[in-house]
């Protein structure tokens, strides 16, 4: 099957003139001409994707924010040590759990402490706390068990333990939320996590009511995170109760009136107007 050439061979050489009006018919034919090509879907037919269902992240501030945590969505909040950014974890474990939901906690350097939980609202028995790194054979000498890994090859580091436990735990589903927990995970480690796991979290995460919450010092989601939120301590009131000499404050008295700025870096939910914007709380301890 011959077709007629768009340039004359007797015209190469010479400057060539095309009718305009002449050009968008010609190239309507030539492209028609073509294979359809199987499973691929015009732009213009492509359904326009919902507003995920928003869910409160237990603080009101932030709901106020950003309108809450999305469902099926990744959510990633950001800050330094003492910034809230537990306190933040706690409050959306709390919220979550009182609204009768199964949450799953990936706590890769077990930093996670119960009694801040207990003390923030969390129902325990709506809770799976995974801590990574922790040996799972309580029979049998540790230097045993540690030959025994060494020889089959299957020493992994909690890092790599976390993203194989958020992949089932996402796998599976049935879970309203789902935290991974990289806040004190060296930045060399946690920048080591490749973009293709955060982009299968993603798309398992996708379609589903769970929420997925993940916790860091620095950006590591990327483009990935359809929720960017940054946090930092800004204040540290004086101590809720008079201490001796001889006595030291608790964990929750340091933390008890620590004033948080949280700032909206990215959100993909909705149109933001240019630049960002920010909300403060304060603790509070239980």
């Amino acid at each position: 099957m011959s077709s007629l050439p768009l340039v004359s061979p007797a015209a190469l050489g010479r400057p060539v003139a095309v009718v305009a009006s002449a050009w968008p018919t010609l190239a309507f034919e030539r492209l028609s001409a073509l294979p359809k090509l199987s499973g691929v879907t015009l732009a213009s037919r492509l359904e326009v994707r919902p507003t995920p269902q928003m869910v409160s992240s237990g603080v009101r501030e932030i709901d106020a924010l950003t309108g809450g945590l999305p469902r099926g969505c990744l959510t990633e909040i950001c800050g330094p040590a003492s910034s809230g950014r537990t306190s933040v974890l706690l409050a959306a474990l709390a919220a979550a759990t009182q609204r009768q939901e199964v949450c799953a906690l990936v706590d890769i350097s077990d930093a996670f402490n119960p009694h801040s939980a207990a003390a923030a609202g969390v129902n325990f028995e709506r809770l799976l706390w995974v801590r990574c790194g922790a040996s799972s054979h309580k029979s049998g000498s540790p230097q045993r068990h540690r030959d025994t890994e060494k020889k089959n090859g299957k020493i992994e580091k909690p890092v790599e333990q976390a993203l194989r436990v958020t992949d089932l735990l996402l796998q599976s589903g049935g879970f309203g939320l789902v935290i991974i927990d990289l806040g004190d995970t060296p930045l060399k480690m946690a920048r080591r996590i490749p973009l293709t796991s955060w982009f299968r979290f993603q798309r398992a995460v996708e379609h589903t009511a769970t929420v997925l919450f993940a916790v860091s010092q620095v950006p590591s989601a990327q483009t990935c995170a359809s929720l960017l939120l940054k946090v930092s301590g800004t204040k540290l009131s004086a101590l809720s109760c008079p201490l001796s000499a001889k006595t030291s404050p608790a964990h929750a008295q340091l933390l008890d009136g620590l004033q948080v700025q949280g700032e909206l870096l990215r959100s993909r939910l909705q149109r933001k107007p240019a630049g960002s914007v920010t909300a403060a709380f304060t603790t509070k301890v239980g």
